[in-house]
C-alpha cells in the first residue's frame, strides 16, 4: 500500500467523500496550511478530534473555493471531501500535524437495490418530520448514498465516525436504515407530542381567590 505525508486539520467534525464544508480559518498554523495547499495544489486531512483523541480515519479535503480574506490573515474556505485515508504514523515537527498515511481503497461492489430504496424512503421520511423541503434528486447521480444520508441523517458523531469507517457501500447502507428503524419511531412520537400541544388552544385559567 503507498504510504504519503498528508498535513492534517483535526476538527470536531467528520468529513465524508463527496461532501463540502464551509471552513473559518483564524489560527496562524492552520493559516500557513491553507497557504501551502494552495500553493502546492494539495489535499489535507480533516479527521475527528473530540474529547482529546484522534479518529485514525478521516477523509483529504481539497480547496474548492476562498470565500474571503481579511486583513488579519484569517480566511473562509470551501472545502470537497475527496477520498478516506488511514494514518499510519504522526508527526509533530510542523506548526500544524502532518501524518503518513494510506489511502483506503473501496472494493467495487454493487449497492443492494432493496437497501438503497429502503434508505431513500426513511430518509425522506426523516426530512419531512423535522420540516425539511424533502427533494428525491438529492439520491440521483449520487456516487456513494451513503455519505450523502449520513451527513443529515441525526447520527452522533461517533456514529457518523463509524459510518466513515465501514469498507463498503453495503455495510453503510445496512447500518443507515437500522439507525433510522430506531429514530423514526422516537421522531414520530416527538412530532405527535408536538401537534397536540399546538392543538389544545387553551389552557385552564387560574381560579380567582
Amino acid at each position: 500500500m503507498k504510504m504519503e505525508r498528508l498535513p492534517l486539520f483535526p476538527l470536531g467534525v467528520v468529513l465524508y467523500p463527496g461532501e463540502r464544508l464551509p471552513l473559518h480559518i483564524f489560527e496562524p498554523r492552520y493559516q500557513d496550511l491553507v497557504r501551502n495547499c494552495l500553493a502546492r495544489d494539495m489535499p489535507f486531512g480533516i479527521v475527528l478530534a473530540e474529547e482529546g483523541r484522534l479518529a485514525r480515519v478521516g477523509s483529504t479535503a481539497r480547496i474548492t473555493r476562498i470565500l474571503a480574506r481579511y486583513a488579519d490573515g484569517r480566511i473562509d474556505i470551501l472545502v470537497t471531501g475527496e477520498e478516506r485515508f488511514r494514518i499510519v504514523q504522526l508527526y509533530s515537527d510542523q506548526p500544524y500535524l502532518t501524518a503518513e498515511v494510506e489511502r483506503i481503497v473501496e472494493p467495487f461492489e454493487a449497492p443492494q437495490p432493496a437497501l438503497r430504496e429502503r434508505l431513500i424512503t426513511q430518509h425522506m421520511r426523516l426530512l419531512e418530520l423535522v420540516g425539511q423541503t424533502v427533494r428525491p434528486t438529492l439520491y440521483q447521480d449520487v456516487r456513494y448514498l451513503s455519505y450523502v444520508v449520513a451527513a443529515n441523517a441525526g447520527l452522533t458523531l461517533k456514529q457518523q465516525q463509524e459510518v466513515l469507517e465501514l469498507l463498503t457501500e453495503n455495510e453503510r447502507l445496512a447500518y443507515l436504515v437500522a439507525h433510522l428503524e430506531r429514530l423514526l419511531p422516537q421522531v414520530e412520537q416527538m412530532e405527535a407530542m408536538r401537534r397536540r400541544i399546538q392543538s389544545n388552544g387553551h389552557f385552564p385559567h387560574k381560579p380567582s381567590s
